[in-house]
């Protein structure tokens, strides 16, 4: 893959010999010309990065998700996002720094003038690329708060925006979605190195489109009132999604900062120490005689021995399982976004519902066997993993083989796991000693930003009041069991 520079400075620099006289005058620290490629380049890395990070100031999901706990400075896994308001941060980067450098992106390329018929066809390919990384963007946030910022958002006239419905946003990004299927056209380009994710590959992100209109779908599969949407947004998309794990969509990292990994960042360069495997994660793992766990965490504490502490409780680093360092000492460790392995568990959903007529057992098998093969395990392996009496797939339960087996594949994925932990209930978590949600339980959704609540009051207030409160327990719309 061609290397390339994130930071915004880097597309700007030119040569001093070349340089005409005039721009000797132009403040090259504070552009105000920058490529439309090089923001969508700039938005899939924020988005990228905030996914990744397991900095408690900006991510706590992959603690949420109980795949790690914290040694010392327990809050965050205790839930508590208010000491260093996390949901302010995170608010922050998915509105500045993905979807509004989409919406520049946007502008910019829109305002191009290609004169060649390939040139133009790939023109619409990277505004059509565009709106399907912001469709990706919104639902998260969307699955993450509930009701937030949408018609009115991104617009520097209006500091006061109302806040949306939920349901109507994502109905809304379904559409969207279908939108975006039809207007990519495979038979030209788009942005070519400027796309980290599949260097401008317009097939891939066809599929990727697919995918994200199937797992949209399945996200709203318990609200009666839309089965008919689900079904048929997942007929007319699941033929057209991932054909194999060749098409995962994985951000590429560098091995110069500051185009590394968040995760080497936060575990290894930052030269603290303070995470390990939870209990939760490495008590199933170890249950179930799982391929995977040599590949997730080392074995720090002897040939074949994995140990995790307890969610929530403080503990000492040396005496629990380290993340593996293939994870946390690689700086070019790619990051998926959505996987083959993620939307054959979708599709398997659907087929247990019955939404679909597919055979829910090969779905599920084929999600496990992508996910062990992914990580370093052998087809053997996942052969015989799939056939465990605790593993294999069983209609009567499967909310419970689904939820469970989806929760390992989705390891470092805090918030997709996270997000199906509060669609399925499964697997069982462990309640952490002093949980800071209203009712020491566990939290379903982020609060709003602090910020909210004094610069944007009034539609704060009926945001909160129109969802059931502002508050960690707060179950969203689609959350109805």
């Amino acid at each position: 893959m061609k290397k390339i520079l994130i930071i915004l400075l880097a597309f700007l620099a030119v040569s001093c010999s070349k340089q005409k006289i005039a721009d000797l005058n132009k403040d090259v620290k504070h552009p105000t010309d920058v490529p439309g490629q090089t923001l969508f380049s700039n938005a899939e890395k924020n988005l990228s990065d905030q996914v990744a990070s397991i900095n408690v100031n900006r991510n706590n999901f992959k603690l949420w998700a109980q795949y790690f706990t914290e040694v010392t400075y327990e809050d965050e896994s205790n839930y508590n996002i208010f000491n260093r308001t996390v949901p302010d941060n995170a608010w922050a980067v998915y509105y500045r720094d993905v979807l509004e450098d989409l919406k520049r992106a946007d502008s910019l390329i829109s305002m191009e003038k290609p004169v060649l018929p390939a040139d133009i066809a790939a023109q619409k390919n990277q505004l059509t690329i565009i709106d399907i990384l912001a469709v990706y963007t919104w639902d998260r946030m969307e699955t993450m708060w509930g009701n937030i910022p949408y018609t009115q958002a991104l617009n520097i006239d209006n500091v006061l925006p109302v806040y949306d419905d939920a349901l109507t946003i994502h109905k809304d990004l379904l559409t969207r979605i279908s939108k975006d299927i039809q207007n990519l056209d495979l038979a030209n380009g788009s942005f070519g190195s400027a796309d980290i994710i599949y260097n401008g590959d317009v097939t891939n992100w066809k599929a990727f489109a697919n995918g994200l209109k199937v797992k949209m779908a399945i996200q709203i599969a318990d609200v009666s009132s839309e089965s008919a949407l689900v079904q048929q947004s997942i007929a007319s998309a699941e033929a057209g999604t991932f054909a194999s794990p060749a098409q995962n969509a994985i951000f590429k990292y560098l091995s110069g900062t500051p185009n590394t990994n968040p995760l080497y960042v936060d575990l290894t360069l930052s030269g603290r120490l303070d995470f390990i495997g939870a209990n939760t994660f490495i008590d199933k793992l170890l249950s179930l005689g799982d391929p995977r766990l040599p590949f997730f965490f080392d074995q720090n504490l002897g040939a074949g021995v994995y140990k995790g502490g307890a969610y929530g409780h403080t503990a000492g680093y040396a005496n629990f399982s380290h993340i593996n360092k293939a994870i946390s000492e690689d700086p070019t460790f790619g990051f998926p976004l959505m996987t083959y392995s993620e939307i054959q568990f979708y599709l398997a959903e659907a087929a247990a519902r019955g939404i679909t007529n597919d055979d829910a057992a090969t779905l599920y098998n084929n999600a496990i066997t992508a996910s062990i093969e992914y990580w370093g395990g052998t087809a053997t392996e996942a052969a015989a993993y799939i056939q465990k009496a605790d593993v294999a797939y069983d209609q009567a339960s499967w909310k419970e083989k689904i939820g469970t087996q989806a929760w390992i594949s989705f390891y470092l994925r805090g918030y997709v796991a996270w997000t199906e932990w509060r669609r399925l209930d499964f697997p069982a978590m462990n309640l952490p000693p002093a949980p800071q949600t209203e009712d020491q339980g566990f939290p379903y959704r982020y609060t709003y930003p602090s910020n909210e609540q004094t610069l944007n009051g009034a539609n704060y207030t009926k945001a909160a009041s129109a969802i059931g409160g502002d508050k960690l327990i707060t179950k969203l719309y689609w959350d109805v069991n």
